[in-house]
Parts: C-alpha cells; sequence; structure tokens
C-alpha cells in the first residue's frame, strides 16, 4: 500500500530520535559510551546509567560538550531497587521515558565447563538476567501509558555459538535472549517493541586474546566493530518509529561474522 499523505518530513520522523528520552546502562565505558555519543548527536535525551561514578560523568560532560541533554545516575544492575530508583530519576526528570538500552552485566573470567562455579553462574545471572529483567519491568507501566516503548538488551554471539570457556555467560546471555522474546510477545500490543543486539567490538584490552584474534581471522570484515559508529546506528534504529514492525530479534551487528538464512 502506497501512502501519499505521507510526506518526506514524516519518514524523516520515523527515522528520528530527536527529544526521545533514553536510558543506557553500563554507558561510562566501552560499547554503552559509543552508543550513548551516538543517541546524543542524534538529538536524543540521554540518561546515562553506570555504577562507576567518575566515568559516568565523563559521558555527562561528553554528551554536554555536543549539546546533548543528558543526565546521570548510579546505579547497581544488580539491585532491583537502584534500577526502580534510576527509572524513577528519570521519569521525575524528563516526566517520561522513551527507550532504555540494557547493556550492562558483570562479568567474571572464562572458565571451561567442568570449572564453572555456582557464583560464576550467580554473577552473570543477577546482573544480566535479573538486571535486564527488573530493568523492562521497570519502565513497563511508563511505556505502557505512553503507548509507545522501545527495549534493546543485549545477547551475543558466544551464546549462540556455544562459544567454550564462555558457559555461565553464554547461559545468561540466552536467557536474556528468551525473555526478550516474551516480553516483544506480550508487550506488543502496548505499544513496546522489544529486540536484542548482539555486538561484536571487543575492548582494547581483548586484543590478542585468542578468542579475539580467532573473530578477526573469521570476520568477513577483518576488523572490530566501533561502538559509536557500527552498534550506534542499529541502537538507534531500534529506539525509533521505524522499527515499528520489528520486535522479538536479535540482531548480531558483528561484521557477518555470523550468518543464516
Amino acid at each position: 500500500m502506497l501512502h501519499p499523505e505521507i510526506t518526506s518530513d514524516d519518514i524523516r520522523a520515523m527515522h528520528s530520535v530527536d527529544g526521545r528520552v533514553i536510558i543506557v546502562t553500563g554507558s561510562a565505558q566501552g560499547v554503552g559510551r559509543g552508543m550513548a555519543h551516538h543517541l546524543g548527536k542524534a538529538g536524543a535525551t540521554v540518561v546515562v546509567a553506570d555504577y562507576q561514578a567518575d566515568k559516568l560523568q565523563r559521558t555527562c560532560d561528553e554528551l554536554t560538550s555536543f549539546g546533548a541533554p543528558n543526565l546521570g545516575v548510579e546505579v547497581d544492575i544488580r539491585d532491583q531497587d537502584r534500577i526502580n530508583d534510576m527509572v524513577a530519576k528519570t521519569v521525575d526528570a524528563f516526566g517520561r521515558v522513551d527507550g532504555i538500552i540494557n547493556n550492562a552485566q558483570t562479568f567474571r573470567a572464562n572458565a571451561p565447563m567442568a570449572e564453572i562455579l555456582g557464583e560464576d553462574v550467580d554473577v552473570f545471572y543477577r546482573s544480566g538476567v535479573l538486571g535486564t529483567l527488573w530493568a523492562m519491568q521497570a519502565v513497563y507501566p511508563h511505556m505502557k501509558k505512553a503507548g509507545w516503548g522501545r527495549i534493546v538488551n543485549f545477547g551475543s554471539s558466544m551464546g549462540r555459538v556455544g562459544g567454550a570457556g564462555f558457559g555461565a555467560y553464554n547461559a545468561s546471555k540466552e536467557a536474556i535472549r528468551g525473555i526478550s522474546r516474551t516480553a516483544a510477545r506480550e508487550w506488543a500490543s502496548d505499544g513496546i517493541i522489544v529486540n536484542v543486539i548482539a555486538p561484536a567490538a571487543a575492548p582494547p584490552r581483548a586484543a590478542g586474546s585468542e578468542h579475539y584474534e580467532e573473530f578477526m581471522r573469521t570476520c568477513p570484515m577483518h576488523r572490530n566493530g566501533d561502538p559509536e559508529l557500527d552498534i550506534g546506528p542499529i541502537a538507534h534504529f531500534l529506539c525509533t518509529d521505524a522499527c515499528r514492525y520489528v520486535t522479538g530479534h536479535t540482531f548480531m551487528v558483528d561484521g557477518g561474522n555470523f550468518m543464516w538464512s
């Protein structure tokens, strides 16, 4: 169906985050910081949520330097009360929350399956699965009331392919994808879109590691992803009206390393 009543301005607005209020957890550094920069430069109001106060302030200062409205909130994503407080402060400051990108997760050292400890699983589960669940639950009533919302969670290609040494991490990332699909199905009628990004944007400290070198060898593009220029645009799209008919999916933003049909 063609829509002659739709103007070029309407189309541009569909792809815009201008004026949207978007929380980005784990945005004091890495992929989260890159997404915060991308969204801020695109016109979004960014809530920088992280547990590292000094680095959190750095991101806020950077956003302010190029004119992006922002709010810094210290949060421990392992604590449901702190997550609820993060969302409450966002709504208090801006009157609403349009989107949330659940990027933050606490990490543990890699371990073979035979040596994984219960505490390893607990750390990944609480910070990843529960942290994501609690954040989705916290924003849900606000998004439902508005009849519009965008939730972007974070998975991993390692979970999809069963990466060796990542057992506890993989379990958490696949669980996040599972609850994301359920939320997408249950909340679609409320106007809430839920999707997952599985990025390949390793931090500089990973260079030279076995997994990093294997990725660089097998990736068709033979390069690491850029947090702002490669991951940021997908997060941007998933926070707009342009993704209105896409929900419950995982976007492999990895230079073509993982392909399926």
